[in-house]
């Protein structure tokens, strides 16, 4: 992004997110006979299979009950990586000794960061607007959506009758189970980047990627953090190193971590909110300004009135699909996070694609041939695809694992960018990949490789024959191939080789 026009634009972001996602004067259109798809939400999933399906010319109707992006644009990936990069900023800028540069101390201005957060939002939102979708032949609808039987919907007074659909609805943050702790009040990231400033100090419970992230980048940006996590290590279902790792850069940047710790209690006194932790049968309590819960999300599937349609779903782990994404009703179907599973906004948009594509073109593709990867945007980031190592030996698969330390890599050296690693996982006696981990300052940047091996069925020992830009952190992958190379050289091998080479220096 041009940083001198963002910087400039001197737009009200608030107003303009306002305009572009929930216009005051729309009007929904009036149903003229049956839709090819109608569309239960419009995140990412929603929206990416609306204009699949109206861009291949079906008729196409597009309900949103509340604002248009869903959870990503508006509490969850734009927002927070926004803010991400305002406290890496500072904390970059706290190590410009190391660099060649004068040790200031730089104030944040944190009404100012959470400024930058809305104008990221409501730039992004221009892709995505409501004017935008109708010019792409969408009908939207804005409402609450419910099914009236099999084949029809009702939003308000209005009946959508469709020959398939997709529910979309997407997820709902977790309350958080601390007694007293919704009488006093705390902030979730649906209020948090509404404020003009942050509090002096708070409390995050909760110790996965959301906690983890929001915890970084507030302390970074002044705010004196408390991190409560009620296991033995933050992002728990992460290998051990990377999580410790993560650990060791959450406390040099100043935050208090408290694991194998759970909130027991909250309260009001006249010096804030008080929270009662409870760790190895010892307890006491901490005062903080304000509290963040990031414990996790649930599928959203309240009012859509599932029943009528003959679709089956559980409260916690959402609607039931098949590998088709077809839900109980088979004219239904279902993507994103109200189906469970990985609640990651680039999975809700491929399984959208997958879900179009079986809606409406009798298609087969299968959601578990997907090749899935993830990404905890902390410093280092924590990055994965496929199994883990514990996975693959519960599976009974025996593998090969290569690690290539990020300190042993001359971009990261230079770059001052040295925590973290490269750990390949491949299946014993091949070159398949089955899994990997990359902790890395750009470690999100760097599993794409890896994923694409992986997608493509590309053995690692081939991406030792890829010319990878010199010098780039990702050379750390070509190490772990190189390495892979070399364990292909078998004594026999060896042996023929070194034959070979004494007969070239007999004959020269």
């Amino acid at each position: 992004m041009n940083e001198a026009i963002f910087d400039h634009d001197t737009t009200d972001p608030r107003r303009e997110i306002e305009r572009n996602l929930r216009p005051e004067d729309w009007c929904n259109p009036v149903p003229d006979g049956r839709y090819n798809l109608a569309v239960i939400g419009a995140g990412p999933a929603g929206l990416t299979a609306a204009r699949i399906a109206a861009g291949l010319g079906a008729r196409v109707a597009l309900i949103e009950a509340n604002v248009l992006g869903g959870d990503c644009t508006n509490i969850g990936c734009v927002p927070s990586k926004a803010i991400i990069r305002s406290g890496r900023l500072h904390a970059d800028m706290a190590r410009a000794r190391h660099f060649g540069g004068v040790a200031i101390e730089a104030i944040p201005d944190q009404a100012l960061a959470l400024d930058r957060v809305r104008k990221a939002q409501a730039r992004i939102s221009r892709s995505e607007t409501a004017a935008l979708l109708r010019a792409e032949g969408i009908d939207l609808y804005f409402g609450k959506a419910r099914f009236a039987d099999h084949r029809s919907l009702r939003v308000g007074d209005t009946t959508i009758r469709f020959a398939r659909a997709i529910v979309a609805t997407g997820g709902t943050l977790l309350p958080p189970d601390v007694p007293g702790l919704a009488e006093i009040g705390h902030e979730t990231v649906e209020t948090l980047f509404n404020r003009d400033t942050l509090p002096r100090r708070m409390m995050v419970i909760g110790g996965g990627p959301l906690g983890c992230e929001m915890a970084q980048a507030l302390c970074r940006l002044g705010v004196e953090i408390i991190l409560v996590q009620n296991t033995p290590k933050f992002l728990p279902r992460e290998e051990r190193d990377a999580a410790q790792l993560l650990s060791e850069s959450l406390a040099r940047d100043g935050i208090q971590i408290h694991l194998n710790t759970t909130a027991t209690r909250a309260r009001r006194t006249a010096q804030g909110k008080e929270i009662a932790l409870s760790t190895g049968g010892d307890t006491f309590a901490i005062t903080v300004d304000e509290v963040l819960t990031g414990v996790g999300r649930m599928p959203r599937i309240a009012g859509l009135d599932l029943d009528a349609a003959g679709i089956k779903a559980d409260p916690v782990t959402g609607i039931a699909v098949d590998d088709f994404m077809r839900t109980s009703n088979r004219r239904v179907f279902a993507a994103g996070d109200v189906c469970g599973g990985y609640m990651f906004t680039h999975v809700a948009d491929a399984a959208a694609r997958l879900a179009v594509q079986n809606a409406l073109f009798f298609g087969r593709k299968r959601f578990s041939r997907l090749t899935i990867p993830w990404c905890t945007f902390t410093d280092p980031e924590i990055a994965h695809v496929g199994l883990y190592a514990d996975q693959a030996f519960s599976k009974g698969i025996a593998i090969k694992t290569y690690t290539v330390l990020m300190h042993e890599v001359d971009r990261a050296i230079t770059d001052g960018e040295e925590t973290g690693f490269v750990k390949i996982h491949t299946a014993q006696g091949t070159d398949r990949i089955v899994g990997a981990t990359v902790v890395a300052r750009h470690a999100g940047e760097m599993l794409n490789e890896i994923t694409l091996a992986m997608e493509r069925r590309i053995g690692l020992r081939a991406l030792s024959g890829v010319i990878h830009a010199y010098p780039t952190q990702s050379a750390a992958i070509r190490s772990a191939a190189d390495a892979c190379v070399a364990d292909r050289l078998t004594p026999r091998l060896r042996r023929v080789s070194g034959w070979w080479m004494s007969a070239l220096r007999r004959a020269g």
